[in-house]
């Protein structure tokens, strides 16, 4: 009984994700267009950058392992359980570090793009292990980042990120060699209008950690599913 419901859960999910976005939302991404244009070329610059080396220590090391390593333990309803406590952690970081950053003005504002990165790769990368995934395993860190992408991505890469997450056994090969220019610029065009507000003076830092935590928030729920999505492949291959 608690399998079905779990189950049904997904579906409503994965059919939540994949539906197109709402008016708001696509006016919304014209007025973050418009926006870019105002933000000087250096400060693109430097959050391109970021990200890029973000993604490629997350590739090549073990970059992200976390300090006090969480272990794998339990059946799936465990787990998410634990996922739940540490996105708990990582959530109440994340708010901090956003109302710090964002009450710092431009210079601070910029530094957020890869603090926040971090936090959101040292969340997925305990809720590999806490589902019994080494994180040593060039592919297993390979997966966050599908994770990672769809979560904070357009509509069209979410359904191309979703197909691959549900067949990722066969996908995996083909996907190694990440793009990591695609990468940056789905998660640029995602939260670019909401953070691009922290960085003006006297609201930045409640967007900060508004901003912060919702990410985090958004982050948390794909990623159960995403490890959902696998727990159930795998078990009713066995």
């Amino acid at each position: 009984m608690r399998v079905e419901i779990e189950k049904q859960e997904l579906d409503m999910w994965k059919r939540r994700i994949t539906r197109k976005s709402s008016r708001l939302q696509r006016v919304s991404k014209k007025a973050q267009t418009k926006m870019n244009t105002w933000i000087p070329e250096k400060a693109h610059n430097l959050i391109t950058d970021s990200i890029r080396r973000m993604v490629e220590i997350t590739l090549n090391s073990g970059g992200w392992l976390p300090m006090n390593p969480v272990t794998a333990k339990g059946n799936l309803q465990e787990r998410e359980e634990s996922m739940k406590e540490r996105l708990e952690f990582y959530r109440k970081t994340a708010t901090i570090e956003g109302a710090g950053t964002g009450a710092g003005g431009l210079f601070l504002g910029m530094a957020d793009f890869p603090l926040l990165l971090s936090i959101k790769m040292k969340f997925l990368t305990e809720c590999s292990i806490i589902h019994g995934y080494d994180v040593n395993v060039y592919e297993e860190r390979l997966f966050l980042l599908y994770v990672f992408q769809l979560a904070f991505s357009s509509d069209e890469h979410k359904r191309k990120t979703l197909s691959v997450i549900e067949d990722w056994n066969a996908e995996k090969e083909r996907v190694k060699d990440m793009d990591w220019r695609t990468f940056q610029q789905e998660y640029r065009d995602h939260i670019d209008l909401i953070k691009m507000l922290q960085l003006v003076p006297g609201i930045g830092a409640v967007v900060g950690a508004y901003a912060n935590y919702q990410l985090l928030d958004q982050l948390g729920e794909t990623a159960k599913f995403a490890y959902r999505i696998r727990h159930f492949h795998e078990h009713e291959k066995r």
